[in-house]
């Protein structure tokens, strides 16, 4: 037997009170975008953006915005593709730099330290 939770809404407007789901999505996408746009003016080739992944796969309607491209440093996020104009100062990869398997815990470490 599959879990399931059953919502009375669509999970985007699922809200704390304050914001929904969409709204802090939102917010996030424009933070990273903004943080990513300042290392591209003040360190040339650190943010990258592309369409595939290393193996050539991606996910429809998606693409990666990357920060560092060494193992051990990578700050990955996808990003919908209506964001890709936003993102014009990163440098286009053809694929992205093989991922360095980090996880959202890691992310979160590596924007600690930046």
């Amino acid at each position: 037997m599959e879990n399931k939770l059953i919502l009375p809404c669509e999970v985007e407007n699922v809200s704390d009170g304050y914001h929904t789901f969409k709204e802090l999505y939102e917010h996030r996408i424009i933070l990273y975008i903004a943080l990513c746009g300042q290392f591209a003016r003040k360190m040339n080739g650190i943010v990258w953006r592309s369409r595939l992944h290393s193996d050539g796969t991606n996910f429809d309607g998606w693409f990666t915005l990357g920060m560092f491209k060494l193992k051990g440093d990578q700050i990955t996020y996808h990003l919908p593709n209506s964001k890709w104009e936003e993102t014009e100062f990163a440098e286009t990869l053809d694929k992205a730099p093989e991922w360095d398997g980090h996880t959202p815990e890691d992310v979160l470490e590596r924007l600690r330290i930046l």
